[in-house]
């Protein structure tokens, strides 16, 4: 049942970005795809860092599944989610994302950071099934990725 959502939220946040054109509407489902993109990696990597924090009892099964997820998530593509004019600064878009026009001016730097999110998802999920100590390994290295995009790519939320 938890794929089928999974596989349905994924489905949904690919198909509200596919062929977008640049216009409100359309940006605005984009920002709101993408959005469902960082809420999976957000939920997935809070279940493995409650585990490494103690806050929720080791479980490989759930471990392994949440890493998986992260790197299903993480291969989505994202390109139709990202067009032009839904950056933070541009004209309609105040308040509804915090993606910094960075984003789309310094690529393909973003995809580089993208790609190592890929990359430390992928160490994650071989991890996750060998006991807390193997995640808090390799959970430095999701977090690390995510904190790099944040920082260059993302305002804070006010």
């Amino acid at each position: 049942m938890k794929h089928m959502i999974l596989s349905a939220m994924v489905a949904a946040g690919v198909m509200a970005g596919a062929g977008v054109a640049v216009s409100g509407e359309a940006e605005d489902k984009a920002v709101k795809a993408r959005q469902a993109v960082m809420q999976l990696y957000s939920f997935n990597l809070g279940k493995l860092g409650a585990m490494v924090k103690g806050e929720m009892d080791y479980d490989a099964a759930q471990a392994k599944l949440a890493a998986d997820n992260l790197v299903k998530a993480a291969s989505i593509g994202q390109d139709a989610m990202w067009p032009e004019g839904s950056a933070m600064e541009d004209a309609g878009m105040e308040g509804k994302t915090w993606a910094k026009k960075a984003a789309w001016t310094t690529y393909p730097e973003v995809a580089n950071k993208h790609k190592a999110l890929q990359e430390a998802a992928a160490k994650m999920a071989d991890a996750a099934g060998g006991g807390v100590d193997a995640i808090k390994a390799a959970i430095g290295g999701v977090g690390g990725s995510c904190k790099g995009c944040h920082e260059d790519f993302r305002a804070p939320k006010k």
